[in-house]
């Protein structure tokens, strides 16, 4: 007997899931459209961590446990922290993190990931409600502004079949090569075109005076600020044409767009005015609160949601720069900090002054070999769970598919530490219950979060006076240097941030010199490492791609926050490269 679920990855899609006669199998109806990607495809075949142990010696989940209780006891609560990462979207997942903030313990804020955009989102808009794929399905020209969906939203691409498409990249991606209009952009310099965009959509008469009267009256004001860039010089910088500027528009004006965004585009200090100054280029054409029109980013996973163990109050530290140091026991769930957090130098050296390092997950990684105990976790086949996306309003039930004698869910060992500590926590079930409580069924049977809006901000931003709020000023990004490249680090095909087929090559252009497979120490502010190199001439010549996940590539990125969302700042690192004889 089949019964559904839905993937946990952290993705865009959010896939819906049959597991039928022990195999996985994707929904045929909705955006699932009847086929998984490779990750969830061979799910099952990769290794897991099947036993606890404890300095290197197998244990019971029992003795684990009652370790975890000894290293809680042993120091006050005020001495130990809890990291927990976020590749695995199931709601319960955050049940722990609420009874380790129960106990006393800090928490981390910050974010790895969207922290930046999102900040500049609601600056601008006054809230973060996404762009549904239902409404991008509904566009008759999508741009993909520093997002790859063949790699990270492959059930992405049928709903822009036959769509005009405009990519802004500085990757000649596979819908790159595809697409009406490719800009083959400059990296950190995504900023000033949106803005030059913005700019001559005044020049040309094209904005939506309409909408810019009701919903953004300061457009004057913002237009003036655009006037500050040199129009020829931004333009070479860039990398583009003043021709290509027209066709942009040409495509766009007076059309249902959907402004499709990455995240890489917000991976620096000022990745808040990044993402806001596409907004207001959006704002200019009037794409908001219209039906098949928008800006799609990353919204809320849980938006409309109170989560029955919402973590209201605790103690916090950043996220991008923790002080692992200043903690005896540091709880890890999910997460593989010494590989995903930038400058791993000095992670290593903060994380080695820790007493008790205890390591919560699936997987074999760098956290997991250096941690005192480890305890495995169930997979999302073994447990009941609830899921909801950032990118549609679906909700899906996570049904339970197997029973299994390995690891311990989430819940259950929240539900622990409750009963040791005297935590309150609800019964799994009346959690489960309560999330699903905000669920309305539509006509076509599909289970959405209720009071979602399908056409965000139809009636104004969600800002004081419910207009939206211009940028006042702006950064010149540094530029680099004679000898350096800019560093990028997008996902990979083969692997999610650092699980599965992790990568361990730089890609560089031809044309700088280097040959294939050559090793070469590539040097940035921070650290260094050591790569084979992949020959890629879809890469401007001025860049080094290193796919997230591969060894080493963080010792190279700086843990220094955006001004902004308390984002990570990945691609704000320069490198140089040497030859290795």
């Amino acid at each position: 007997m089949s019964r559904l679920t839905a993937c946990p990855l952290d993705c865009y899609d959010a896939c819906g899931i049959v597991y039928d006669d022990g195999k996985l199998k994707a929904l045929k109806n909705g955006h699932t459209n009847g086929f998984l990607c490779p990750h969830m495809n061979h799910y099952e075949s990769h290794a897991r961590i099947e036993k606890p142990r404890y300095k290197g010696q197998e244990i019971s989940m029992d003795e684990a446990l009652l370790k975890l209780q000894e290293m809680l006891n042993a120091n006050l609560k005020s001495e130990t922290l809890y990291y927990r990462g976020s590749g695995n979207f199931g709601l319960m997942q955050g049940v722990t993190e609420d009874v380790f903030a129960q106990i006393g313990c800090y928490l981390t804020e910050g974010s790895l990931c969207d922290g930046a955009g999102e900040a500049g989102i609601i600056e601008g808009r006054g809230s973060n409600k996404n762009m549904p794929l239902s409404e991008i399905a509904k566009s008759e020209v999508v741009v993909l502004w520093g997002r790859n969906p063949h790699v990270t939203s492959s059930h992405l691409l049928p709903l822009i079949k036959d769509k005009i498409i405009i990519v802004v990249d500085p990757v000649a991606t596979k819908i790159a090569k595809m697409a009406d209009l490719f800009i083959q952009i400059k990296p950190h310099t995504d900023i000033f075109l949106a803005m030059l965009l913005y700019r001559f959509l005044h020049i040309e008469d094209a904005c939506d005076d309409v909408f810019l009267e009701e919903f953004a009256s300061e457009h004057e004001e913002y237009y003036e600020l655009t006037q500050t860039i040199r129009i020829k010089a931004i333009l070479d910088d860039i990398g583009m044409t003043l021709g290509q500027i027209g066709e942009f528009l040409h495509f766009v004006v007076d059309k249902k767009v959907a402004i499709v965004c990455g995240v890489g585009i917000q991976k620096y200090r000022d990745g808040a005015d990044v993402m806001r100054a596409i907004d207001a280029f959006a704002v200019g054409l009037g794409l908001f609160g219209k039906e098949g029109s928008g800006v799609a980013y990353l919204g809320d996973s849980k938006e409309a949601i109170e989560m029955p163990f919402e973590t209201k109050k605790a103690k916090k530290v950043s996220k991008v720069n923790t002080p692992f140091d200043r903690f005896k026991t540091v709880f890890i769930q999910g997460a593989n900090p010494l590989a995903q957090m930038p400058d791993s130098n000095r992670v290593k050296e903060s994380i080695s002054c820790v007493e008790n390092i205890v390591y919560f997950g699936l997987y074999e990684n760098e956290t997991s070999e250096i941690a005192d105990l480890v305890i495995p976790a169930k997979t999302f086949l073994q447990k009941d769970d609830v899921r909801t996306s950032y990118s549609h309003n679906g909700m899906m039930v996570m049904h339970k598919q197997l029973e299994s004698d390995i690891g311990i869910s989430e819940y259950d060992l929240a539900a622990y530490l409750a009963q040791v500590y005297g935590s309150v926590l609800q019964s799994e079930t009346e959690c489960i219950e309560s999330i699903k409580n905000h669920a309305v069924v539509k006509i076509d049977g599909t289970i959405e979060v209720e009071n979602r809006e399908s056409v965000p901000y139809k009636d104004g931003f969600d800002t004081d006076d419910g207009e939206f709020l211009f940028l006042e000023e702006f950064e010149v990004p540094q530029k680099v240097g004679e000898g350096e490249f800019y560093l990028l680090t997008p996902k990979s095909p083969k692997s999610l941030n650092s699980q599965f087929q992790r990568e361990s090559s730089v890609y560089l252009n031809s044309a700088l010199g280097f040959d294939e497979g050559q090793r070469v120490k590539l040097i940035s502010n921070t650290g260094e490492v050591t790569l084979g190199v992949k020959i890629n001439n879809d890469l401007r010549e001025d860049c080094a791609l290193i796919y997230s996940g591969t060894k080493g590539v963080n010792n190279l990125t700086t843990s220094k926050h955006s001004y902004e969302g308390k984002n990570a700042i990945f691609q704000e690192n320069f490198v140089r490269i040497e030859k290795i004889n």
